[in-house]
């Protein structure tokens, strides 16, 4: 099902938005497509940031997700980094059952994704 974004103009570099169940950015000119919950605790990454290498970082505990491949690079950040395991075991998870990705799209100045 195909999804509107909004206007391509908007979606600058380093902006992140929702649309349906994905979460659509812009990393340096790249735009992307992953699905919105975060693996930790299911966070809306669509409220999240890019950071300096392109990774959308969840907005609850900086979990850092590889947005061409949707598998997580870095796990949960804050007081659940001190949990032995657990950053190890989210990035395990996630190399099983990655982010979903969607296809993002530019038909006469507005986005979609598929």
């Amino acid at each position: 099902m195909t999804q509107e974004v909004g206007p391509a103009d908007e979606l600058t570099p380093g902006t992140v938005r929702g649309a349906g169940r994905y979460a659509v950015g812009n990393a340096d000119g790249e735009l992307f497509a992953v699905t919105r919950r975060c693996r930790h605790l299911l966070a809306d990454l669509a409220d999240g940031s890019i950071d300096e290498d392109g990774c959308l970082v969840c907005p609850w505990h900086q979990s850092k997700y590889n947005v061409e491949t949707g598998q997580m690079v870095q796990g949960p950040q804050g007081i659940f980094a001190k949990i032995p395991g657990l950053g190890f075991a989210f990035k395990t998870l996630t190399k099983v059952l990655p982010l979903g990705r969607g296809t993002v799209v530019e038909r006469d100045g507005t986005l979609y994704v598929d």
